[in-house]
């Protein structure tokens, strides 16, 4: 539920030292960023002072010699959640945690248990893991095929959800007088037979300051946008132009409506990744300095994997990107390799310089400028229901973070779209959401 006057929110993805591949070499960033403790806990405390909603961390559940160094070394997430919470007060902690190589008992618990920790300012980011080369890690043979791993997470999700409910309020009496710890008679189980578990319950943890964690999930499929549409509190999602957002935004709230929810009790926090300067040439001069610092071979295999392994060898990768390959075998690598032909068009690259551009780029809303041109940009998608959020992915760490605190988030004040104070103490009440209604669960 939202506040009478619609606000925007902001999650700080940190990831390293930024979201750039080759961030870890810039000048302002550590290199060790992604191990580094102290840095993280300074990071997290930098997006508290700018009253950041929540900070956020993905996972993954493999790497191999070409993942990106932030991908390599990192943190199990909610490990690093636990530790931060002791470190801060009001902002919110979301980590990442996958249905398809977790027990949905032991993810309740300790979703719960950093719930508790921070005094209800935890939030879990549903995923159901789509890198196939994570099965070899759980003993798995193969990797659920896509369909049967968001059956899988819908089944998990009611089941977490109904272990949060185990305890009434009111359940933990601890009556010294008397003896009676509990009333036994709001203790419950949830008994659940389904498809893919068998949990009895019930949680040894009762319900938080905030009811339970926050839900997030990143719907993009169609499977994804039911899952969503269905559990998720704050959806993360990936468009790039406003046109398209502003689809996005209408479409999942309206799925929304078909699991009799409203539309306020979803936020749309699509991901933007800022690198900023005084000026645009300050800016534009950053950027080009953060090309320069991916290896041409990094730039190389990164275009080579985003043309499905298509072989580049052949080619020199001093001269543009030749415009005589034939991708008409495959509808999917000939969007891409005309998206490619236009960039390279666009700005005179080599293949070489090609590589740099893609390897330098995540999917998300690259926005390269001044502090000044963002707010502008993010008023306009937030006013024109493209976002009712941003999932701020910093370029550099922690430059660009100090940039958005200092600079950006003032202007947005200005404007009357962001909070000059925290709403309360925890992630819902910052977050506009209802506090869940404790609900016995039945039997499936």
């Amino acid at each position: 539920m939202f506040n009478k006057k619609r606000e925007m929110k902001l999650s700080l993805f940190i990831a390293g030292t930024g979201h750039h591949i080759s961030s870890w070499r810039y000048p302002t960033s550590p290199s060790d960023g992604a191990l580094n403790l102290d840095f993280i806990k300074d990071l997290t405390r930098k997006a508290e002072k700018g009253k950041f909603d929540f900070v956020f961390f993905a996972d993954g559940l493999s790497i191999n010699k070409e993942s990106h160094p932030n991908i390599l070394v990192d943190f199990e997430p909610i490990t690093l959640l636990s530790n931060l919470s002791d470190s801060t007060t009001n902002i919110g902690l979301a980590g990442t945690m996958s249905t398809t190589y977790s027990e949905p008992y032991n993810s309740a618990r300790q979703l719960s248990s950093l719930d508790h920790l921070s005094n209800g300012r935890a939030a879990w980011n549903i995923v159901t893991t789509a890198d196939p080369e994570s099965a070899s890690n759980f003993g798995n043979a193969e990797h659920m095929k896509h369909e049967k791993r968001y059956e899988r997470a819908d089944e998990f999700v009611h089941i977490v959800k109904g272990l949060w409910n185990s305890w009434e309020e009111d359940a933990l009496t601890r009556n010294v007088k008397t003896g009676e710890f509990f009333n036994d008679n709001k203790l419950h189980s949830i008994e659940h037979e389904g498809e893919f578990f068998s949990v009895k319950g019930p949680l040894s943890l009762p319900m938080s300051k905030q009811g339970h964690p926050v839900l997030i999930q990143a719907g993009s499929s169609p499977r994804g946008q039911r899952l969503a549409a269905k559990y998720a509190e704050v959806v993360f999602t990936n468009q790039v132009s406003l046109e398209d957002a502003k689809i996005f935004y209408k479409s999942i709230k309206e799925q929304a409506k078909v699991f009799g929810r409203s539309k306020e009790d979803i936020i749309v926090m699509p991901g933007i990744t800022p690198l900023l300067g005084d000026t645009d040439e300050e800016a534009r001069a950053k950027y080009d300095l953060l090309l320069r610092l991916i290896p041409l071979s990094t730039g190389k295999k990164t275009l080579s994997r985003y043309l499905n392994e298509f072989n580049l060898n052949n080619y020199s990768f001093e001269k543009p990107l030749p415009k005589n390959i034939d991708f008409s075998f495959n509808w999917e690598l000939e969007i891409k390799y005309e998206y490619l032909l236009t960039i390279s068009d666009e700005y005179n690259f080599t293949l070489g310089e090609l590589g740099q551009y893609v390897a330098s780029r995540n999917g998300h809303n690259y926005f390269v400028g001044t502090p000044e041109a963002l707010a502008d940009h993010m008023e306009v998608w937030f006013k024109e229901k493209g976002a009712d959020a941003f999932n701020v992915m910093p370029v550099t760490l922690p430059e660009d973070l100090n940039i958005f605190v200092e600079q950006v988030i003032p202007i947005l004040q200005r404007k009357e779209l962001f909070r000059v104070d925290y709403q309360g103490m925890t992630l819902r009440e910052n977050l506009g959401l209802k506090i869940p209604v404790n609900q016995v669960h039945q039997k499936t």
